[in-house]
């Protein structure tokens, strides 16, 4: 079985800005994209990108997963990293366009289509270090994946990190490749050091998010998360699982708390943490790590209530339960 995400079909739609316009959208061979050596986004990182997903309906229909919001935050990604103005409208079409051309290939549950848009400069100017480029380009990539937790589902291990944080404080509402960079070499420290899955960012004892995820906290009927500011991204699945959340009846909390809290909460019968993301949809935290000692979250093991919204979000995008929230847009 392929890595997540490591196979992609072999076309792409791909539109480019040059003399201040768009130009017209096309579909091209996914391995036609030629850069100049001197193309800003290599020297400066002014690149944003996407990820959501296409679902297989029982009838055969094909639904992309809340797009709209997608296509939001790309363009506000690419406004704040000084990129060419997006339109929004010639977006979803390319969107619509790419899925439709291979909306043969889109996996039934529990697989997906993962969709990439990816914005980025272009223009040759090595001497644009505080300049933004003029001109760029936009593609939406598709990848066929399977079930994320092919080998199994099971609770991971969180190191908190009070000493560093995922990306300048600015840049992480920003869903830019440079962000995840600097979240790797913390990552691979934590690995190799705590056998730690991911590092959940506290700078100064403030809970924010991991390299990849947004993380929330159970605690009986209640639901925490941090609330929404520049310094960590805005999680179209976060948004998803906390409208399903109070549409079950929980109580959703955004604020901020510390570590302290969490580990205080953490101890307590019943408590669940999760993280979650567009890939994984939703996992369960057994364990964080903290100052060199292990400390279990409720029992350590996958949560009742991670798996309850894990399964309520799911039966949306897999047609076996109401759309009463309007996030899916049929394609074919």
């Amino acid at each position: 079985m392929a890595a997540f995400g490591s196979v992609f079909m072999p076309k792409m739609a791909l539109a480019t800005f040059d003399n201040n316009q768009w130009s017209e959208s096309q579909i091209v061979s996914s391995d036609s994209i030629q850069l100049h050596p001197g193309a800003h986004v290599l020297h400066y990182s002014s690149t944003c990108f996407e990820g959501l997903k296409a679902f297989r309906h029982e009838d055969g229909s094909v639904h992309v997963f809340r797009m709209d919001q997608n296509i939001k935050r790309l363009a506000q990604s690419s406004r704040l990293l000084g990129l060419p103005e997006l339109n929004e409208e010639q977006v979803a079409q390319m969107i619509k366009d790419i899925v439709a051309e291979f909306a043969a290939d889109v996996p039934a549950p529990p697989g997906s289509m993962y969709i990439r848009p990816t914005h980025f400069g272009t223009e040759p100017a090595v001497g644009k270090a505080a300049a933004p480029s003029v001109t760029s380009m936009l593609y939406i990539l598709l990848s066929p994946v399977g079930d994320y937790f092919a080998g199994g589902a099971r609770a991971l291990r969180l190191l908190l990190d009070e000493s560093g944080m995922r990306c300048a404080p600015h840049m992480g509402m920003i869903k830019s490749g440079g962000n995840y960079a600097s979240a790797l070499q913390p990552t691979l420290k934590a690995k190799a050091e705590f056998q730690a899955d991911q590092v959940l960012f506290c700078p100064k004892g403030d809970v924010t998010e991991t390299g990849a995820a947004n993380f929330l906290l159970v605690d009986g009927n209640e639901i925490i998360t941090k609330k929404l500011d520049s310094s960590f991204l805005h999680g179209v699945t976060r948004s998803s699982i906390l409208t399903l959340a109070a549409d079950l009846g929980m109580t959703v909390t955004e604020r901020d708390f510390t570590v302290s809290e969490l580990l205080e909460r953490a101890a307590k019968p019943g408590v669940e943490a999760m993280l979650s993301g567009t890939a994984a949809v939703l996992t369960s935290v057994g364990t964080l790590i903290h100052e060199g000692k292990d400390y279990s979250v409720g029992n350590g093991e996958i949560g009742p209530m991670a798996t309850k919204l894990r399964a309520a979000l799911n039966d949306i995008q897999w047609g076996k339960a109401e759309d009463k929230h309007n996030w899916l847009t049929k394609i074919a």
